[in-house]
Protein backbone atom coordinates (compact mmCIF):
# COMPACT_ATOMS: atom_id res chain seq x y z
CA UNK A 1 0.00 0.00 0.00
CA UNK A 2 2.64 2.49 0.94
CA UNK A 3 4.46 1.49 -2.57
CA UNK A 4 1.38 2.48 -4.76
CA UNK A 5 0.49 5.79 -2.71
CA UNK A 6 4.50 6.80 -3.83
CA UNK A 7 4.29 5.46 -7.04
CA UNK A 8 0.76 7.38 -7.30
CA UNK A 9 2.49 11.21 -6.08
CA UNK A 10 5.66 10.39 -8.21
CA UNK A 11 2.93 9.80 -11.47
CA UNK A 12 1.03 13.10 -9.91
CA UNK A 13 4.89 14.96 -9.91
CA UNK A 14 5.62 13.89 -13.49
CA UNK A 15 2.38 15.15 -14.68
CA UNK A 16 2.62 18.25 -13.20
CA UNK A 17 6.38 18.61 -14.82
CA UNK A 18 4.91 17.57 -17.75
CA UNK A 19 1.92 20.24 -18.16
CA UNK A 20 4.61 22.96 -16.54
CA UNK A 21 6.72 22.07 -19.58
CA UNK A 22 3.97 22.20 -22.32
CA UNK A 23 2.57 25.93 -20.98
CA UNK A 24 6.19 26.83 -21.04
CA UNK A 25 6.64 25.78 -24.63
CA UNK A 26 3.03 27.06 -25.77
CA UNK A 27 3.96 30.78 -23.98
CA UNK A 28 8.00 31.11 -24.25
CA UNK A 29 9.33 34.09 -22.20
CA UNK A 30 9.09 37.78 -23.70
CA UNK A 31 13.31 37.62 -24.18
CA UNK A 32 13.01 34.33 -26.19
CA UNK A 33 10.75 35.42 -29.07
CA UNK A 34 12.72 38.58 -29.25
CA UNK A 35 16.26 36.50 -29.97
CA UNK A 36 13.82 34.57 -32.83
CA UNK A 37 13.22 37.84 -34.07
CA UNK A 38 15.21 39.33 -36.73
CA UNK A 39 16.49 43.01 -34.87
CA UNK A 40 18.05 46.34 -35.81
CA UNK A 41 19.72 48.24 -32.97
CA UNK A 42 20.51 51.41 -34.21
CA UNK A 43 21.66 54.61 -32.57
CA UNK A 44 21.82 58.57 -34.27
CA UNK A 45 22.74 62.14 -32.83
CA UNK A 46 20.29 65.09 -33.81
CA UNK A 47 21.92 68.04 -33.24
CA UNK A 48 20.84 71.76 -33.25
CA UNK A 49 22.13 75.21 -33.26
CA UNK A 50 21.03 78.10 -31.02
CA UNK A 51 22.17 81.33 -29.95
CA UNK A 52 22.92 81.98 -25.90
CA UNK A 53 20.75 84.17 -24.09
CA UNK A 54 22.90 83.97 -21.03
CA UNK A 55 26.16 84.26 -19.49
CA UNK A 56 28.15 83.34 -16.64
CA UNK A 57 31.53 84.66 -15.82
CA UNK A 58 34.24 84.44 -13.19
CA UNK A 59 35.11 87.44 -10.98
CA UNK A 60 37.47 88.49 -8.40
CA UNK A 61 39.30 90.27 -5.80
CA UNK A 62 42.48 89.74 -4.27
CA UNK A 63 44.13 91.89 -1.58
CA UNK A 64 47.18 91.63 0.43
CA UNK A 65 48.21 93.21 3.51
CA UNK A 66 51.11 92.56 6.13
CA UNK A 67 48.04 90.89 8.76
CA UNK A 68 45.33 88.75 7.98
CA UNK A 69 43.17 91.36 9.48
CA UNK A 70 43.82 93.86 7.26
CA UNK A 71 43.91 91.94 4.06
CA UNK A 72 40.03 90.88 4.84
CA UNK A 73 39.04 94.24 5.66
CA UNK A 74 40.70 95.73 2.46
CA UNK A 75 39.02 92.23 1.00
CA UNK A 76 35.69 93.09 1.90
CA UNK A 77 35.85 96.74 0.97
CA UNK A 78 36.61 96.41 -2.71
CA UNK A 79 34.52 93.27 -3.24
CA UNK A 80 31.60 95.29 -1.45
CA UNK A 81 32.09 97.67 -4.59
CA UNK A 82 32.01 95.64 -7.39
CA UNK A 83 29.03 93.65 -6.43
CA UNK A 84 27.58 97.47 -6.10
CA UNK A 85 29.05 97.81 -9.47
CA UNK A 86 26.94 94.55 -10.44
CA UNK A 87 23.91 95.63 -9.50
CA UNK A 88 23.96 99.25 -10.74
CA UNK A 89 24.40 97.49 -13.91
CA UNK A 90 21.25 95.32 -14.22
CA UNK A 91 23.16 91.98 -12.39
CA UNK A 92 20.04 90.61 -9.89
CA UNK A 93 20.93 89.79 -6.34
CA UNK A 94 20.30 86.31 -7.44
CA UNK A 95 22.87 85.95 -9.91
CA UNK A 96 25.51 86.66 -7.68
CA UNK A 97 27.20 83.91 -5.51
CA UNK A 98 30.49 83.53 -3.71
CA UNK A 99 32.47 80.81 -5.25
CA UNK A 100 35.77 81.01 -3.20
CA UNK A 101 37.17 82.67 -0.35
CA UNK A 102 40.48 82.13 1.12
CA UNK A 103 43.36 84.18 3.41
CA UNK A 104 46.92 82.49 2.84
CA UNK A 105 50.14 83.59 4.69
CA UNK A 106 52.97 84.90 2.15
CA UNK A 107 56.32 83.78 2.89
CA UNK A 108 59.79 85.23 1.04
CA UNK A 109 62.43 82.01 0.77
CA UNK A 110 65.61 82.77 0.54
CA UNK A 111 68.67 80.26 0.19
CA UNK A 112 69.67 78.47 3.55
CA UNK A 113 67.63 80.77 5.62
CA UNK A 114 63.93 79.84 7.53
CA UNK A 115 60.55 81.10 5.50
CA UNK A 116 60.01 84.48 6.24
CA UNK A 117 56.59 85.88 6.69
CA UNK A 118 55.74 88.76 4.26
CA UNK A 119 52.02 89.17 4.75
CA UNK A 120 48.78 87.82 3.52
CA UNK A 121 46.41 87.03 0.81
CA UNK A 122 42.81 87.41 0.71
CA UNK A 123 40.95 86.40 -2.22
CA UNK A 124 37.10 86.26 -3.27
CA UNK A 125 35.47 84.93 -6.20
CA UNK A 126 32.02 85.53 -7.68
CA UNK A 127 29.75 83.56 -9.87
CA UNK A 128 28.28 85.66 -12.25
CA UNK A 129 24.79 85.08 -14.40
CA UNK A 130 24.02 87.93 -17.11
CA UNK A 131 20.59 87.02 -18.74
CA UNK A 132 21.47 90.26 -20.71
CA UNK A 133 24.12 89.81 -23.06
CA UNK A 134 23.68 93.01 -24.50
CA UNK A 135 24.95 94.34 -20.99
CA UNK A 136 27.61 91.94 -20.44
CA UNK A 137 30.58 94.07 -21.83
CA UNK A 138 29.43 97.38 -19.72
CA UNK A 139 29.38 94.88 -16.72
CA UNK A 140 32.24 93.31 -17.14
CA UNK A 141 34.21 96.93 -17.07
CA UNK A 142 32.38 98.05 -14.49
CA UNK A 143 33.49 95.63 -12.20
CA UNK A 144 36.67 95.81 -13.31
CA UNK A 145 36.68 100.21 -12.24
CA UNK A 146 35.08 98.91 -9.32
CA UNK A 147 37.93 96.86 -8.18
CA UNK A 148 37.75 93.73 -9.45
CA UNK A 149 41.09 92.33 -10.23
CA UNK A 150 40.41 88.98 -11.66
CA UNK A 151 38.44 87.70 -14.50
CA UNK A 152 38.65 84.03 -14.76
CA UNK A 153 36.72 83.61 -17.90
CA UNK A 154 33.30 83.26 -19.28
CA UNK A 155 30.64 80.77 -21.14
CA UNK A 156 27.41 80.87 -22.48
CA UNK A 157 24.15 78.98 -22.27
CA UNK A 158 20.43 78.82 -22.57
CA UNK A 159 18.20 79.46 -19.69
CA UNK A 160 15.62 77.28 -21.31
CA UNK A 161 17.01 74.56 -23.34
CA UNK A 162 13.93 72.74 -24.23
CA UNK A 163 12.87 74.22 -27.46
CA UNK A 164 16.43 73.28 -28.89
CA UNK A 165 16.49 70.02 -27.12
CA UNK A 166 13.22 69.11 -28.87
CA UNK A 167 14.62 69.79 -32.16
CA UNK A 168 17.52 67.98 -31.57
CA UNK A 169 15.38 65.30 -30.47
CA UNK A 170 12.91 64.96 -33.77
CA UNK A 171 16.21 65.09 -36.24
CA UNK A 172 17.39 62.41 -34.15
CA UNK A 173 14.34 60.49 -34.63
CA UNK A 174 13.91 61.12 -38.23
CA UNK A 175 17.64 59.86 -38.63
CA UNK A 176 16.78 56.72 -36.91
CA UNK A 177 14.32 55.93 -39.25
CA UNK A 178 15.91 56.60 -42.00
CA UNK A 179 18.79 54.40 -41.26
CA UNK A 180 16.40 51.70 -40.32
CA UNK A 181 14.58 51.84 -43.70
CA UNK A 182 17.40 51.87 -45.48
CA UNK A 183 18.71 48.76 -43.33
CA UNK A 184 15.56 47.39 -44.53
CA UNK A 185 15.73 47.50 -48.07
CA UNK A 186 19.35 46.65 -48.18
CA UNK A 187 18.93 42.92 -46.36
CA UNK A 188 15.60 42.71 -47.84
CA UNK A 189 13.30 43.23 -44.81
CA UNK A 190 11.00 45.75 -44.23
CA UNK A 191 10.67 47.70 -40.61
CA UNK A 192 7.69 45.53 -38.51
CA UNK A 193 7.93 47.52 -35.35
CA UNK A 194 9.88 49.77 -33.83
CA UNK A 195 10.65 47.91 -30.00
CA UNK A 196 12.44 50.31 -28.00
CA UNK A 197 13.47 53.90 -27.91
CA UNK A 198 16.18 55.50 -25.46
CA UNK A 199 17.57 58.61 -25.17
CA UNK A 200 21.16 59.58 -23.83
CA UNK A 201 21.56 62.62 -21.52
CA UNK A 202 21.24 66.14 -23.64
CA UNK A 203 24.19 68.52 -23.84
CA UNK A 204 25.20 71.84 -24.99
CA UNK A 205 28.16 72.06 -26.81
CA UNK A 206 31.10 73.40 -24.98
CA UNK A 207 32.52 76.75 -25.57
CA UNK A 208 35.97 77.50 -24.46
CA UNK A 209 35.72 80.02 -21.82
CA UNK A 210 36.79 83.43 -23.25
CA UNK A 211 40.24 85.30 -21.47
CA UNK A 212 38.54 88.29 -20.27
CA UNK A 213 41.54 89.93 -18.29
CA UNK A 214 43.58 89.91 -21.50
CA UNK A 215 40.38 91.84 -23.27
CA UNK A 216 40.27 94.22 -20.51
CA UNK A 217 43.64 94.91 -20.68
CA UNK A 218 43.89 95.21 -24.84
CA UNK A 219 41.01 97.67 -25.19
CA UNK A 220 40.88 101.17 -24.16
CA UNK A 221 36.55 101.24 -25.17
CA UNK A 222 33.80 98.74 -24.09
CA UNK A 223 34.62 95.28 -23.69
CA UNK A 224 33.03 93.65 -26.75
CA UNK A 225 31.38 89.99 -25.90
CA UNK A 226 30.53 87.93 -29.42
CA UNK A 227 28.39 84.90 -27.83
CA UNK A 228 27.53 83.19 -31.28
CA UNK A 229 26.02 79.56 -31.37
CA UNK A 230 25.69 76.58 -29.55
CA UNK A 231 25.58 73.38 -30.00
CA UNK A 232 22.33 71.17 -28.73
CA UNK A 233 23.04 67.09 -28.72
CA UNK A 234 20.74 64.50 -28.19
CA UNK A 235 21.85 60.97 -28.79
CA UNK A 236 19.30 58.47 -29.18
CA UNK A 237 19.35 53.80 -29.65
CA UNK A 238 16.15 52.47 -31.02
CA UNK A 239 15.53 48.62 -31.78
CA UNK A 240 13.47 47.79 -34.79
CA UNK A 241 11.88 44.46 -35.86
CA UNK A 242 12.06 43.79 -39.27
CA UNK A 243 9.92 41.03 -41.23
CA UNK A 244 9.59 39.61 -44.54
Amino acid sequence: MKTFLRAGALGLLLAAGAMSAAEAAADPPAAETLFRATTLNLAAVGEVKAAPDMASIGLGVTTQARTAAQALADNAARMGQVMAALKAAGVAARDIRTSGLTLNAQYAYEQGQAPRLTGYQAANQLSVTVHDLTRLGAAVDATVGAGANQVNGISFGLADPTAAENAAREQAVHTLQAKADLYARATGYRVSRLVSLSEGAASEGPRPPMPMMAMARAQKAETSVAPGELDVRVDVAAVYELAR
